[in-house]
């Protein structure tokens, strides 16, 4: 049985949510030869100040201020 976590900014929606985990277990099922029902996927959402990648917070690295505005957070910069 396949376990996947996904860790994703918050603001995803429903719709978005739907779509990815269909591809996903389509994606298990066709290259992992598991059964659809065994296909287990958890979201970790997490927010600009709960990430860091080389050293900067998220809500704080200007290149990510697009991405976290569109997804309702704000960037500190």
């Amino acid at each position: 049985m396949p376990n996947i976590t996904v860790e994703l900014l918050r603001g995803r929606s429903l719709d978005q949510r739907r779509r990815f985990v269909e591809a996903v277990t389509d994606d298990a099922v066709t290259h992992l030869g598991a059964r659809r029902q065994d296909v287990r996927i958890v979201f970790t959402e997490i927010g600009g100040h709960d990430v860091a990648n080389g050293g900067v917070l998220a809500a704080d690295d200007a290149s990510r201020a697009e991405v976290l505005a569109r997804h309702g957070q704000a960037s500190t910069v």
